[in-house]
């Protein structure tokens, strides 16, 4: 079987989109008034729920990306669960060769989850707080496993951002 084989395949599952956000430890962790680094973001279609009790999440991260090498040493982590009117936000985290975390954050609505201080998104249909319980390698990925320290449906009204076919797409 050949890698487009099996994309073409896995491309036939729909998935949910959220955004994986966490923020840079302190530059100095010894120093509480040293300031933190930036937010960090990804988009993310390899997420799901994995237990009740205790609460915990699954997402998958591209092994040596960013978010992968962030949450390695930061366990602290947020997931918005994004609505069909979000696909901007969708995209705007995904893209390759992306202009820097900081400049993608700046004209986008959030507050500071109180449990990781990560961004969670305004207008999200769902809000996740989580800390990084298990990380397993798994061929060209990690997958992070996370309890759920707070979980918010702050928005109900819209439908939820899919993903099919290699497109945003929303339900009907």
């Amino acid at each position: 079987m050949s890698n487009d084989e099996f994309r073409a395949a896995m491309s036939r599952l729909a998935s949910g989109v959220v955004l994986v956000t966490a923020q840079e430890p302190p530059l100095d962790p010894d120093d509480p008034g040293a300031p933190v680094g930036e937010d960090v973001g990804m988009t993310a279609t390899a997420f799901v729920s994995v237990s009740l009790d205790p609460p915990l999440v699954l997402v998958g991260l591209r092994e040596g990306s960013r978010m992968d090498d962030l949450l390695a040493e930061q366990p602290l982590w947020a997931v918005s669960v994004l609505s069909e009117g979000q696909r901007h936000i969708a995209g705007r985290f995904a893209m390759k060769g992306r202009v820097s975390d900081r400049l993608l954050f700046q004209d986008l609505g959030y507050v500071r989850g109180g449990h990781t201080g990560a961004p969670l998104v305004d207008g999200a249909l769902a809000t996740l707080e989580c800390r990084t319980e298990q990380r397993v390698p798994a061929g060209d990925h990690t997958l992070v496993i996370g309890r759920v320290l707070a979980a918010r449906t702050p928005s109900a009204d819209a439908g939820p951002l899919t993903y099919f076919r290699g497109r945003y797409r929303h339900l009907a």
